[in-house]
């Protein structure tokens, strides 16, 4: 194959135009989080690589401002903590960097996203099974099949690519379409 501007940009169209089938579970995800919100609960998110950057990208929109300025929204980007992050590691394992961040910070009612574009990301998996535990609910951004992250997940949101890049692409577009809606939903853009 060959990589240049042209193949990429065909391959980022392609995949746009057919992932209008991923609408009702985007839906779906916008009103569990809204819900969540209206609840007094908070949407945490996590991810590895430029899932860790969709993760904070996401949160930023969200206690921040998306559309226009409104009041700020409880989310929290598991990946930037580098202290916990790091002490976790160390003293635990990789695979807890997430895991033990839900089981102090995590509630029942809260959301997770977590955010894998094969689905298989240890880490991810162990943080789904913590969440679950405790009464989160789970939402996953993927890609390929789903990987082992779609068995564990109350929604999963699965991009129908191979391609890790494409895959990011649209992972951030349909975050952008959660946290629009998400400010829909709670009348924020009156």
């Amino acid at each position: 194959m060959i990589f240049t501007f042209t193949s990429n940009l065909q391959e980022h169209q392609l995949l746009f135009q057919n992932i209008g089938t991923l609408e009702p579970e985007v839906n779906e995800a916008s009103e569990l989080i809204a819900k969540a919100f209206v609840s007094g609960n908070k949407l945490m998110l996590c991810g590895n690589g430029g899932s860790a950057a969709d993760s904070q990208h996401i949160a930023a929109e969200m206690t921040g401002r998306f559309i226009k300025d409104r009041k700020p929204l409880p989310a929290i980007a598991l990946t930037t903590d580098t202290s916990a992050l790091t002490c976790i590691a160390n003293d635990y394992s990789f695979e807890d960097v997430f895991a033990r961040q839900i089981a102090a910070l995590g509630r029942a009612g809260d959301v997770l996203i977590a955010i894998s574009t094969s689905g298989n990301s240890g880490n991810v998996i162990k943080a789904m099974h913590v969440a679950k535990e405790l009464g989160i609910k789970v939402i996953t951004l993927s890609g390929r099949d789903g990987g082992q992250m779609k068995a564990l997940a109350d929604l999963s949101i699965i991009v129908p690519s191979q391609t890790t890049a494409r895959i990011q692409e649209a992972h951030i577009f349909i975050g952008h379409v959660i946290c629009g809606s998400v400010e829909i939903q709670l009348g924020l853009l009156d």
